[in-house]
């Protein structure tokens, strides 16, 4: 059966689909990104503007019309951080819906942790016993931790890469430097602001951890482009290699990583191996929330998951529909 998953999150909208088979692997037959940043089209009142909106069913609409013509069964849409915490998130969904016919899910925090533990879990199987998996996204950060494929306790933390980013960009401003796109990209932000994050940072990982550590693990995964992409400076596999690979990142390369990216324009950073464009200008401040996290955790070493929250939303859509084995070349489930 061919399924969909479309991701709108703080970054980008993205496209996942797969042909899923009961017991089986889910192949990805196509993934496709677009790039919006819907977290910084929210305007002052904080609802996010026309402008974010009318490129959201643009964008939407083009993912249906993908997903029709890969013959689809059965797409699901789910919207996160960006969307939840939008003033107008339910205009929103209502206007992509009455535009394009598809449903989008706001996922709550909680829930956007357990779907990417489910799939965290699913990787690396029982034999990770219990399993703390962390994701840094564009606005939120999910911690969650189980022995089962649903979490015993599940976390999330509105400290995602996009959103810390702007704070250290704008203590980059209040420090004196040229608030624009063009000088932000050229400059890299004072000690002090990178302090302050650090000392934020701190303070909202440290009254979760007391949670986690009750429930205990024996491993630790690591999922989101942040990671890979922090693993990856840090020595790890490139994405060519394959998601078979095994891939860590420790807690001694990622402090060796944020010494070295620290001192970087995200100008230059984009040119590196491994980072993508459209990441470069929040890549240290999710480096540092990785480098909180593992350090108020006590967690030394974390394996890189290539599955995260899409993963989670399939595999839980392929859970919860008995007729896996039968392809069907109708749209059916949320796009009615």
């Amino acid at each position: 059966m061919r399924l969909g998953v479309l991701d709108v999150g703080s970054n980008t909208v993205h496209l996942l689909v797969v042909d899923a088979y009961r017991d089986g692997y889910p192949w990805p037959v196509h993934s496709t990104k677009t790039r919006l940043r819907l977290a910084e089209r929210v305007g002052p009142d904080g609802a996010i503007d026309a402008a974010g909106v009318d490129a959201l069913v643009d964008t939407v609409a083009a993912a249906r019309g993908a997903a029709e013509r890969l013959g689809v069964a059965e797409l699901r849409g789910v919207a996160t951080s960006a969307v939840r915490d939008a003033a107008n998130s339910r205009e929103v969904v209502d206007r992509v819906r009455a535009a394009t016919g598809v449903r989008l899910d706001i996922l709550s925090g909680e829930e956007e942790a357990r779907l990417t533990f489910l799939a965290a879990r699913r990787w690396f199987g029982w034999s990770a016993g219990r399993l703390l998996a962390l994701d840094i996204g564009g606005g939120s950060f999910e911690l969650a931790v189980g022995l089962g494929e649903e979490p015993e306790v599940a976390v999330s933390l509105p400290l995602g890469a996009g959103r810390m980013a702007q704070r250290l960009r704008g203590d980059h401003a209040r420090d004196g430097g040229d608030p624009t796109a063009e000088g932000v990209a050229e400059s890299v932000p004072t000690e002090a602001a990178v302090a302050r994050l650090r000392q934020q940072l701190v303070a909202a990982i440290a009254p979760v951890v007391p949670r986690l550590q009750e429930v205990g693990w024996h491993s630790v995964s690591a999922s989101s482009r942040t990671f890979r992409t922090l693993a990856r400076l840090a020595g790890a596999a490139p994405k060519r290699a394959g998601p078979w690979v095994r891939r860590t990142l420790t807690r001694a390369g990622l402090r060796q990583v944020i010494s070295f990216i620290r001192h970087i324009p995200p100008a230059r950073l984009a040119r590196l191996d491994g980072v993508k464009r459209g990441q470069a200008d929040q890549l240290l401040a999710g480096a540092l929330v990785a480098e909180v996290a593992m350090s108020q955790l006590g967690v030394e070493v974390v394996e890189i998951c290539p599955w995260a929250l899409r993963e989670g939303v399939l595999l839980r859509a392929a859970s919860a529909t008995r007729q896996l084995c039968h392809e069907s070349g109708d749209i059916t489930g949320h796009l009615g």
